[in-house]
Parts: structure tokens; C-alpha cells; sequence
């Protein structure tokens, strides 16, 4: 059980029916998981509105209800209304778990292409190094050695945090994790405390949902402008997007490339069916990886190692990495 006055800590409020001083032992926005000891939280998706669902969650004993209008409701029970029930969500989210991204190394990778294979291979290059790790991605989410099947790309905000606070349970240091663009826009991250940010590349892609390139950009940035000043923003400047990403960013900025002048220089210096022969910031290393594109994935991951203190010599020797 947790107070509702902490859950609802930093989440802006326009109006206060109730009181707040009362318990709740859950969040959620299914209303079908609504039950007396919860909290719900109603959310405009795209295909259905949980405003409509309001009455018939009071009606199972809910008693503490969130939402983006006022609503009628009797004395019994408390409704907060915000702008945004989706920042909300989130926000409360953290407050529920105590902040437990602020309590590991949550390291975000965004971009079009290479999110999965760059989360990858930085949970299996840190593991090898000997630090518990927690891996979120498209294919799998892992906790150490246990696997737990993934659904999205990023979860929900109850369900990241929840995850989240399951690694800090059993012992995790780090998290990598992929960042989608649906993710930063539906704010499923909103509340995280971020250690670095890793931007891959960005093409014209998921215009379905976002309409335009220049929002797609725009949504990505965002993630950017939102690091803290004691995190890093690491990006791919052979993509002309790279810079923008760090145009706002608080965080501090660092790049890696192929072709262009860069903190993090790869060069292929064998790209064969067997794999690649890289120089990778002036070390020789071979990779059974095989492509440009993995030539950018290994990069990054070696930029990522240096800026969170590992030692170059040994991560440079871990197969895992490659």
C-alpha cells in the first residue's frame, strides 16, 4: 500500500475532488484490473477511451480515479483531473515503485534500425563484466539469467516500473534498454532518470503514426532534450540527424561514426561471411558480426562501456561484445 498524496508527487493537477489521503495498493488503466484497493487511471487511446469506463470501475469499488475531465462522482470517491492522464500515468507510475531507474544504470538506445542488436549486445558485454544486468527489448526482456517475454517495444508505464523494480530487487547495476518513438510520444518513459541516451540512425519509417518525418524527428529528439545534465547523449553523426538530437540536450555530448570525424571513430578494415576485421578507436578487433551496420552497432557499444568506466583493454577483449 502506498499514500495517494506520495503517488501523485509532481503530477500537475487541475482539479482535486476528495481527499488524497488514502492508500492504494495498485495502478491501473485496464479497467478490467480495477478493484477497491486500486487506482485507475482513464486514458484516450486511439481506439478506446477509459472515460467511458468510469462509471462500471466505481461500480466494482474504485475508489480513486484519474482523469483529463470532470466526471460525476459521489462523496466516497477522490477525483483528480489532469491535462495529460498518459504523463500521469507514468509519473505516478515511479512514485509507486520509489524511482527504481534512478537506483541503476538505465541506459536508453533510439533510432530506426539497430536497437535490438545494440541493447543486446551491451547486456551480454556488461554481464561478462561482471555486473547483474536487466535487458528491454522488442525480442526479450531479462532480468540477469531469467527471461520474460516482451509484448512492446517499451512497456507500459506500470509495467516498465514495475519491471524496473524487479531488477533493483534482484541485484541489477544496469539496464538496457530500447527507446520507440511510440514510447517517448505516448510518455511510457516520462519520469525514468536516464544515464545515457544512444541515437543509431533514423530513416523514414512508423510514418503511419507519426504522419510526418520532421515529427518522427521531433519525437525522437525529445528523448534527447530530456537527459539530465549528469547523463550522456551519445549519437551516430554519419546520420545528418545526429546533431539535432543533441541541439537541446542538457546531457553531455559525444559521437561515433564510420565516416565522419567523431569522439568514437570505426574503421571496416575487412567486411567478409566470416566476419569483420575493425579498427575500433585505434585497436585492431576481429567480429563475427558482419556489415556496415554492425560496424555501428560495436562502436557504439564500445562508446557506451568507456563513458559508464569500463576498462578499455578488457571490454576490447570479451568476445561477448562481438
Amino acid at each position: 500500500m502506498k499514500n495517494l498524496k506520495d503517488i501523485l508527487y509532481s503530477v500537475t493537477l487541475t482539479s482535486v475532488k476528495g481527499t488524497t489521503d488514502v492508500n492504494a495498493n495498485a495502478i491501473v488503466f485496464d479497467s478490467r484490473k480495477a478493484n477497491e484497493n486500486s487506482i485507475f487511471v482513464a486514458i484516450k487511446g486511439t481506439a478506446v477511451d477509459g472515460h467511458d469506463f468510469i462509471s462500471s470501475v466505481i461500480e466494482k469499488g474504485c475508489k480513486i480515479i484519474v482523469a483529463e475531465q470532470e466526471v460525476e462522482v459521489s462523496d466516497e470517491v477522490t477525483l483528480i483531473v489532469t491535462d495529460n492522464t498518459q504523463k500521469a500515468l507514468a509519473i505516478m507510475a515511479t512514485n509507486f515503485y520509489d524511482h527504481p531507474s534512478a537506483k541503476l544504470k538505465l541506459v536508453g538506445v533510439t533510432g530506426t534500425n539497430g536497437k535490438t542488436t545494440t541493447t543486446t549486445l551491451l547486456f551480454n558485454l556488461f554481464s561478462k563484466l561482471g555486473h547483474k544486468c536487466g535487458l528491454l527489448s522488442t525480442v526479450v526482456n531479462k532480468i540477469g539469467d531469467k527471461d520474460i517475454v516482451a509484448t512492446h517495444t517499451t512497456p507500459d508505464p506500470v509495467a516498465l516500473n514495475e519491471l524496473l523494480n524487479q531488477m533493483v530487487e534482484e541485484g541489477c547495476t544496469h539496464c538496457f534498454m530500447e527507446v520507440s518513438s511510440h514510447a517517448v510520444h505516448q510518455h511510457r518513459i516520462t519520469g525514468l532518470k536516464f544515464t545515457g541516451g544512444v541515437f543509431t540512425n533514423i530513416t523514414h519509417d512508423h510514418l503511419d503514426y507519426h504522419k510526418t518525418f520532421q515529427e518522427y524527428i521531433r519525437v525522437k529528439k525529445t528523448f534527447f532534450d530530456n537527459l539530465p545534465a549528469d547523463a550522456f547523449s551519445l549519437v551516430n553523426v554519419d546520420d545528418k540527424n545526429g546533431m539535432v538530437m543533441l541541439q537541446n540536450t542538457k546531457a553531455s555530448k559525444y559521437s561515433f561514426a564510420l565516416k565522419s570525424p567523431a569522439d568514437f571513430k570505426v574503421k571496416v578494415l575487412e567486411n567478409q561471411f566470416s566476419g569483420l576485421v575493425l579498427n575500433l578507436c585505434g585497436t585492431e578487433v576481429w567480429s563475427r558480426l558482419i556489415g556496415d551496420f554492425n560496424a555501428y552497432n560495436l562502436v557504439a557499444v564500445y562508446a557506451v562501456s568507456e563513458l559508464l568506466g569500463e576498462d578499455k583493454l578488457e571490454v576490447l577483449h570479451i568476445r561477448q561484445m562481438r
